[in-house]
């Protein structure tokens, strides 16, 4: 028996010429279903043709009652506004519902619906009932054929298969000797006539599957093809061939169904970036350009690798849980080790660890990792990021300015297929030598007035300071002079470094690792390289007196209890390191994220990680 809510009123013509607009039913198939329609509209809920009961329709009556029981948030009966939207609003849901179910059994009663009209009809389903529906059909359908297979052997991959046979074949020839075995994502499915034709994706590349009721060696092809659903993993077996239009193919004499996609995919590309970023593998199914991205990642990876490893530097691994935060300037992440009854941090720099390494004699090592700084999160900053830093005994930071242009010039090259790139609409040129600039000359030069020699001195801070306001430069607390110098140089200086630029030869009180200027006591021999206004690689020329490196931590410590979150603690245990002498070196980090940012022209660094930080939804 067909049931029907009374208060439904269904109108059998229109959901007739619907059926018709959304195609996959004949016209005498919807006659069928319209007939079947006109017996449920008539018959009400007791199958006799009752009507309403005296009083109203029990169902809004008793929910409305319940509705009068409940409070809003202020501890408020609900107002007769509130409740006239609430019923309002589930009468309609429930006669949505109603007439989903009356067509669905009307079909039923003619007969059923071709498979094209029924997964027409399933991409209208909310996700929710879609995903009780499939988990539903596929429960069924692996009771009736066994478990899914645990492996498929496919002769070659999708990028393969058209490396091999793509402009290899005429139109409409198929190998016919040849036997092949594919597997990928159904990212389309389509029927023409008595064929039906996938297109499936994997291995960046897609492939066309053409599927026809008289090669199809199961007998099965309408129960086979039927259960198929957009974002199914298929595994295929057929004849290379060409279609009539040219489209490469495999004309399939058998499909398998290697694991259903129980969820509704997008109707076509995904937008949202809050999707996107939170939900990567759907990004990527739906977007396969995303992936070009994370290839040109990896890739990156690689050059700086064997960039490295040719010049017979020696990659190591150096500890994420560090008890002392040190080796830059940054908050940390801290933990608690239970074993050890003691907080420790995620590292924020692997420098300490790899210059003791370069003093038991290792004398070029590199790190490839992630590093973890709990600050902001915004377009070009993440909690977590991927970094190089490599160490060269005997060698000085003009040693390292000259490899880092033949490192980033070369990948450029490598990875684009030329030196120019263009950043954020400027044509940025990236063949050596790259400009230089000195940090507190161009201070000077931005604010027009000199700066005091010693830049640590108590004079110096309140010049700073004065500078920093009449400039509109705002310094949070507290105040100290390497934080309104590195502000003065963000707001005054690195905007101008359009192309690659190196600002070199830092004060001393804002580089407590960097070797003194052999020139000028006050400063250090370091630099960064700056393009487009953003820091991408920084270096120095590595202090390697224990007693002048003791004595910078201390000035440190002394910043961090005046309330500076960022500045370094003291590192005993590295000093005695020093204390066995550190030979000449120089230190160099580069920002992998945002090199990869620069090459795949994204201004959002999300889009460059795989998985980035996101705040958790409500």
């Amino acid at each position: 028996r067909l049931s029907v809510p009374t208060p439904l009123r269904i109108r059998p013509r229109g959901a007739c010429a619907a059926l018709r607009l959304r195609g996959g039913c004949g016209k005498e198939e919807v006659d069928q279903i319209g007939a079947s329609l006109e017996a449920v509209s008539v018959r009400g809920d007791d199958g006799a043709g009752g009507g309403r009961e005296e009083g109203g329709d029990p169902w809004l009556v008793e929910l409305e009652a319940e509705l009068r029981k409940e409070v809003d948030a202020e501890g408020k009966p609900l107002s007769k506004n509130a409740l006239k939207h609430r019923l309002k609003a589930a009468k309609t849901e429930r006669e949505r519902s109603a007439k989903r179910d009356a067509l669905q059994e009307a079909k039923a009663l003619a007969g059923g619906s071709s498979g094209a009209a029924s997964e027409k009809e399933e991409e209208e389903l909310d996700p929710t009932r879609y995903f009780e529906n499939r988990v539903a059909a596929m429960t069924a359908y692996e009771a009736e054929r066994g478990p899914f297979p645990f492996k498929f052997n496919f002769t070659l991959p999708l990028a393969s298969f058209r490396a091999k046979y793509d402009g290899a074949l005429a139109d409409g020839e198929q190998v016919k000797e040849v036997v092949e075995r594919v597997a990928g994502r159904v990212s389309q499915k389509r029927q023409q006539g008595k064929l039906i034709f996938y297109d499936i994706r994997g291995d960046g590349t897609h492939l066309q599957v053409v599927v026809a009721e008289d090669i199809f060696a199961s007998g099965r092809f309408h129960e086979d093809n039927h259960a198929v659903r957009r974002g199914d993993i298929l595994g295929f077996e057929g004849i290379p061939g060409s279609s009539k239009r040219g489209e490469l193919s495999l004309f399939a004499t058998s499909l398998q169904i290697l694991r259903p996609c129980l969820r509704m995919l997008p109707k076509r590309s995904l937008k949202d970036q809050e999707t996107r970023y939170r939900q990567r593998y759907l990004d990527l199914i739906m977007n396969p350009n995303v992936r070009d991205t994370f290839l040109v990642r990896s890739q990156v990876i690689q050059e700086v690798r064997e960039f490295l490893t040719d010049r017979s530097f020696i990659e190591v691994d150096t500890p994420i849980l560090n008890a002392i935060a040190g080796g830059a300037a940054a908050r940390p992440f801290v933990t608690h080790h239970n074993e050890l009854g003691m907080d420790m941090f995620l590292r924020i720099a692997p420098e300490l660890y790899l210059k003791q390494l370069v003093v038991g004699g290792m004398d070029r090592v590199f790190e490839i990792g992630r590093l973890f700084r709990n600050e902001g999160i915004d377009l070009t900053h993440n909690p977590e990021f991927t970094t190089c830093e490599f160490y060269m005994a005997y060698a000085d930071y003009e040693d390292l300015m000259g490899m880092a242009e033949e490192m980033i010039s070369g990948i450029v090259q490598r990875v684009t297929g030329g030196l120019t790139l263009n950043v954020s609409g400027v044509e940025v040129d990236f063949t050596p030598p790259f400009r230089r600039i000195p940090l507190v000359a161009s201070i000077e030069e931005a604010v027009g007035e000199k700066l005091p020699e010693d830049l640590a001195s108590p004079e110096a801070l309140a010049a700073l300071t004065r500078i920093a306001a009449q400039h509109g430069v705002a310094c949070p607390a507290p105040l100290s002079a390497a934080r309104l110098l590195d502000r003065l140089s963000a707001a005054l200086v690195e905007p101008s470094c359009k192309g690659p630029t190196f600002i070199t030869d830092h004060p001393v009180v804002m580089s407590p690792l960097a070797r003194r200027h052999r020139d000028n006591k006050f400063l250090t021999e370091r630099f960064e390289l700056m393009i487009q206004g953003l820091e991408y690689c920084n270096a120095y020329s590595e202090l390697n007196d224990a007693m002048e490196q003791r004595a910078r931590f201390a000035d440190q410590a002394a910043s961090k209890a005046d309330g500076d979150v960022e500045a370094t603690e003291v590192d005993e245990d590295f000093c005695v390191a020093l204390d066995h002498a550190l030979p000449p070196t120089a230190g160099f980090g580069l920002g992998i994220d945002r090199f990869v940012m620069l090459l795949t022209g994204h201004t959002n660094i999300k889009e460059v990680l795989l998985f980035p930080a996101m705040k958790p939804l409500a």
